[in-house]
Protein backbone atom coordinates (compact mmCIF):
# COMPACT_ATOMS: atom_id res chain seq x y z
CA UNK A 1 0.00 0.00 0.00
CA UNK A 2 1.32 3.47 -1.06
CA UNK A 3 2.73 5.57 1.89
CA UNK A 4 4.29 9.17 2.44
CA UNK A 5 6.44 7.71 5.18
CA UNK A 6 7.61 4.18 3.62
CA UNK A 7 10.88 3.34 1.56
CA UNK A 8 13.70 4.92 0.32
CA UNK A 9 12.40 7.12 -1.63
CA UNK A 10 11.40 9.89 1.06
CA UNK A 11 13.76 12.50 2.50
CA UNK A 12 13.57 14.58 5.16
CA UNK A 13 13.72 17.74 3.49
CA UNK A 14 11.30 18.25 0.78
CA UNK A 15 12.40 19.47 -2.34
CA UNK A 16 10.82 22.70 -3.84
CA UNK A 17 8.70 22.50 -6.94
CA UNK A 18 10.78 25.14 -8.77
CA UNK A 19 13.79 24.64 -11.09
CA UNK A 20 15.66 28.16 -11.57
CA UNK A 21 17.82 28.32 -14.98
CA UNK A 22 19.44 31.12 -15.91
CA UNK A 23 18.80 32.19 -19.83
CA UNK A 24 20.42 34.66 -21.53
CA UNK A 25 18.40 37.42 -22.99
CA UNK A 26 14.65 37.50 -21.79
CA UNK A 27 12.10 40.24 -21.74
CA UNK A 28 11.48 42.68 -18.87
CA UNK A 29 7.65 41.29 -17.34
CA UNK A 30 7.48 37.87 -16.91
CA UNK A 31 5.98 35.54 -19.72
CA UNK A 32 5.29 32.01 -19.31
CA UNK A 33 5.39 28.59 -21.07
CA UNK A 34 4.88 25.22 -20.50
CA UNK A 35 6.89 22.18 -20.32
CA UNK A 36 6.67 19.15 -17.90
CA UNK A 37 7.46 15.29 -16.64
CA UNK A 38 7.28 13.43 -19.89
CA UNK A 39 10.74 12.17 -21.20
CA UNK A 40 12.92 13.67 -23.33
CA UNK A 41 12.50 10.85 -26.19
CA UNK A 42 8.55 11.79 -26.09
CA UNK A 43 8.76 15.13 -26.28
CA UNK A 44 11.35 14.93 -29.44
CA UNK A 45 8.74 13.10 -31.41
CA UNK A 46 4.78 13.81 -32.34
CA UNK A 47 4.14 10.11 -31.46
CA UNK A 48 6.51 10.12 -28.36
CA UNK A 49 3.43 11.09 -25.52
CA UNK A 50 1.41 8.25 -26.91
CA UNK A 51 3.98 5.98 -26.78
CA UNK A 52 4.70 6.36 -23.13
CA UNK A 53 1.24 6.45 -21.94
CA UNK A 54 0.29 3.31 -23.64
CA UNK A 55 -3.29 2.37 -23.62
CA UNK A 56 -4.30 -0.17 -21.11
CA UNK A 57 -8.07 -1.63 -20.58
CA UNK A 58 -8.26 -1.45 -16.96
CA UNK A 59 -6.30 1.99 -16.34
CA UNK A 60 -8.01 5.65 -16.00
CA UNK A 61 -6.31 9.06 -15.87
CA UNK A 62 -7.23 10.17 -12.46
CA UNK A 63 -7.03 13.48 -11.27
CA UNK A 64 -5.42 14.37 -8.00
CA UNK A 65 -5.52 16.95 -5.49
CA UNK A 66 -1.74 17.21 -3.39
CA UNK A 67 -0.81 19.50 -0.50
CA UNK A 68 1.02 22.73 -1.92
CA UNK A 69 5.09 21.55 -2.75
CA UNK A 70 4.19 17.93 -1.61
CA UNK A 71 3.93 17.25 -5.42
CA UNK A 72 7.34 15.81 -6.08
CA UNK A 73 7.25 13.80 -3.63
CA UNK A 74 4.41 11.83 -4.42
CA UNK A 75 4.87 11.86 -8.22
CA UNK A 76 8.03 10.32 -7.34
CA UNK A 77 6.23 7.33 -4.56
CA UNK A 78 3.37 6.84 -7.43
CA UNK A 79 6.32 6.08 -10.13
CA UNK A 80 7.73 3.75 -8.41
CA UNK A 81 4.95 1.82 -7.58
CA UNK A 82 5.26 1.56 -11.74
CA UNK A 83 2.00 3.86 -12.04
CA UNK A 84 1.99 6.54 -15.01
CA UNK A 85 1.79 10.27 -13.93
CA UNK A 86 1.71 13.58 -15.55
CA UNK A 87 2.91 16.40 -14.29
CA UNK A 88 2.56 19.69 -17.07
CA UNK A 89 5.02 22.80 -16.25
CA UNK A 90 5.35 26.55 -16.73
CA UNK A 91 8.03 28.30 -16.42
CA UNK A 92 8.40 32.30 -16.36
CA UNK A 93 11.42 34.39 -17.43
CA UNK A 94 12.12 36.63 -13.90
CA UNK A 95 14.12 39.29 -12.68
CA UNK A 96 15.80 38.49 -9.64
CA UNK A 97 18.53 39.90 -8.40
CA UNK A 98 18.90 42.11 -11.57
CA UNK A 99 19.49 38.82 -13.66
CA UNK A 100 16.86 37.24 -16.02
CA UNK A 101 16.04 33.81 -14.02
CA UNK A 102 14.22 30.86 -15.79
CA UNK A 103 11.31 29.57 -12.67
CA UNK A 104 9.85 26.37 -13.52
CA UNK A 105 6.62 25.31 -11.68
CA UNK A 106 3.20 23.41 -12.12
CA UNK A 107 0.68 24.22 -14.39
CA UNK A 108 -2.43 23.53 -12.60
CA UNK A 109 -1.06 23.93 -8.70
CA UNK A 110 -1.74 21.10 -6.71
CA UNK A 111 -2.70 18.98 -9.55
CA UNK A 112 -1.44 15.76 -10.77
CA UNK A 113 -2.51 13.50 -13.42
CA UNK A 114 -2.65 9.89 -12.46
CA UNK A 115 -2.49 6.80 -15.00
CA UNK A 116 -3.44 3.74 -12.98
CA UNK A 117 -6.07 1.03 -12.15
CA UNK A 118 -9.24 2.17 -9.78
CA UNK A 119 -7.80 -0.66 -6.82
CA UNK A 120 -4.32 1.34 -6.85
CA UNK A 121 -5.37 4.93 -6.66
CA UNK A 122 -7.91 3.80 -3.80
CA UNK A 123 -5.43 2.63 -1.53
CA UNK A 124 -3.24 5.67 -2.13
CA UNK A 125 -5.63 8.12 -1.66
CA UNK A 126 -7.84 6.37 1.33
CA UNK A 127 -3.96 5.41 2.98
CA UNK A 128 -3.97 7.15 6.36
CA UNK A 129 -1.14 8.67 6.02
CA UNK A 130 -1.95 10.17 3.25
CA UNK A 131 -4.73 11.59 3.85
CA UNK A 132 -4.03 15.07 4.68
CA UNK A 133 -1.27 14.70 1.76
CA UNK A 134 -3.19 13.26 -1.02
CA UNK A 135 -7.35 13.52 -2.21
CA UNK A 136 -9.32 13.28 -5.48
CA UNK A 137 -9.98 15.86 -7.56
CA UNK A 138 -14.19 15.46 -7.80
CA UNK A 139 -16.17 15.68 -11.03
CA UNK A 140 -18.59 18.56 -9.97
CA UNK A 141 -20.98 18.23 -13.18
CA UNK A 142 -21.54 14.51 -12.06
CA UNK A 143 -23.53 12.46 -9.23
CA UNK A 144 -23.03 9.19 -8.12
CA UNK A 145 -25.35 6.37 -6.80
CA UNK A 146 -24.75 7.30 -3.37
CA UNK A 147 -26.11 11.21 -4.79
CA UNK A 148 -22.19 12.38 -4.40
CA UNK A 149 -19.69 13.81 -6.85
CA UNK A 150 -17.61 10.98 -8.03
CA UNK A 151 -13.77 11.28 -8.43
CA UNK A 152 -12.44 12.93 -12.12
CA UNK A 153 -11.43 11.37 -14.72
CA UNK A 154 -10.19 11.49 -17.99
CA UNK A 155 -10.83 9.69 -21.35
CA UNK A 156 -7.84 8.21 -22.59
CA UNK A 157 -7.51 10.33 -26.00
CA UNK A 158 -8.77 13.82 -24.21
CA UNK A 159 -5.88 12.94 -21.71
CA UNK A 160 -3.68 12.44 -25.06
CA UNK A 161 -4.66 15.80 -26.35
CA UNK A 162 -3.93 17.86 -23.17
CA UNK A 163 -0.34 16.03 -23.27
CA UNK A 164 0.23 17.34 -26.56
CA UNK A 165 -1.14 20.69 -26.41
CA UNK A 166 1.09 21.29 -23.20
CA UNK A 167 3.87 19.16 -23.59
CA UNK A 168 5.10 22.06 -26.22
CA UNK A 169 8.05 24.40 -24.30
CA UNK A 170 6.34 27.74 -26.32
CA UNK A 171 5.75 31.00 -23.93
CA UNK A 172 2.44 31.71 -25.36
CA UNK A 173 0.49 28.85 -24.23
CA UNK A 174 -1.68 29.47 -21.36
CA UNK A 175 -4.87 28.44 -19.02
CA UNK A 176 -7.74 30.60 -19.47
CA UNK A 177 -11.00 31.52 -18.22
CA UNK A 178 -14.53 30.82 -19.96
CA UNK A 179 -15.33 34.74 -20.41
CA UNK A 180 -11.93 35.19 -22.12
CA UNK A 181 -12.37 33.02 -24.74
CA UNK A 182 -14.67 34.60 -28.15
CA UNK A 183 -15.61 31.59 -29.82
CA UNK A 184 -16.10 31.87 -33.65
CA UNK A 185 -18.58 28.99 -33.95
CA UNK A 186 -17.89 26.48 -31.34
CA UNK A 187 -16.63 24.00 -34.22
CA UNK A 188 -14.12 21.38 -33.52
CA UNK A 189 -10.95 21.87 -35.39
CA UNK A 190 -7.71 19.85 -35.56
CA UNK A 191 -4.49 21.69 -36.04
CA UNK A 192 -2.45 20.22 -39.14
CA UNK A 193 0.57 22.27 -38.92
CA UNK A 194 3.52 23.93 -36.72
CA UNK A 195 4.08 22.93 -33.41
CA UNK A 196 0.58 21.81 -31.86
CA UNK A 197 -0.02 19.78 -35.42
CA UNK A 198 -1.95 16.76 -34.71
CA UNK A 199 -4.01 18.84 -31.08
CA UNK A 200 -7.95 19.09 -31.32
CA UNK A 201 -9.91 21.90 -29.52
CA UNK A 202 -12.18 24.57 -30.52
CA UNK A 203 -10.90 27.80 -32.12
CA UNK A 204 -11.48 31.30 -30.28
CA UNK A 205 -9.80 34.88 -29.99
CA UNK A 206 -8.02 35.18 -27.04
CA UNK A 207 -5.80 38.07 -25.75
CA UNK A 208 -6.28 39.35 -29.40
CA UNK A 209 -5.14 36.07 -31.27
CA UNK A 210 -6.86 32.89 -32.65
CA UNK A 211 -5.73 30.24 -30.43
CA UNK A 212 -7.00 26.50 -30.51
CA UNK A 213 -8.87 25.79 -26.56
CA UNK A 214 -8.30 22.36 -25.41
CA UNK A 215 -10.57 21.56 -22.19
CA UNK A 216 -10.54 19.26 -19.64
CA UNK A 217 -14.17 19.40 -18.34
CA UNK A 218 -14.91 20.62 -15.08
CA UNK A 219 -11.09 21.26 -14.57
CA UNK A 220 -9.02 24.18 -16.60
CA UNK A 221 -9.24 25.02 -20.21
CA UNK A 222 -5.76 25.27 -22.03
CA UNK A 223 -4.93 27.95 -25.55
CA UNK A 224 -2.27 27.14 -27.95
CA UNK A 225 -0.11 29.77 -28.73
CA UNK A 226 -1.45 31.70 -32.30
CA UNK A 227 -3.03 29.41 -35.28
CA UNK A 228 -2.65 30.77 -38.51
CA UNK A 229 -5.98 29.93 -40.37
CA UNK A 230 -4.35 28.02 -43.21
CA UNK A 231 -2.91 25.72 -40.19
CA UNK A 232 -6.87 24.49 -38.78
CA UNK A 233 -8.66 21.80 -40.73
CA UNK A 234 -12.40 21.60 -39.52
CA UNK A 235 -13.82 18.57 -37.94
CA UNK A 236 -17.46 18.71 -39.29
CA UNK A 237 -19.43 15.78 -36.90
CA UNK A 238 -18.97 13.82 -34.31
CA UNK A 239 -16.94 11.10 -36.22
CA UNK A 240 -14.32 13.43 -37.51
CA UNK A 241 -12.45 13.59 -34.48
CA UNK A 242 -10.45 11.39 -32.00
CA UNK A 243 -11.90 12.67 -29.21
CA UNK A 244 -14.56 11.09 -29.25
Amino acid sequence: MLSITEGNTLMTDMNTLSNVDTRQGGIEPPHVGFTSNVSSEAQSSQTGVSVRYAQVPDRKWFVLRVTYNRISKIQDIIENDKAEVYLPMRFEMKLIKGKKKRVTEPLLPNILFVYTTEEYIKSAVENNSNSKILNYYYNHFAINEYGKNPPLTVRYKEMMNFIHATNIDNEHIRVVEPEHCHYKNGDMVKIIDGDFKGVEGRVARVAGQQRVIVEIEGLCMVATAYIPTAFLKPLNSAKDTSLK
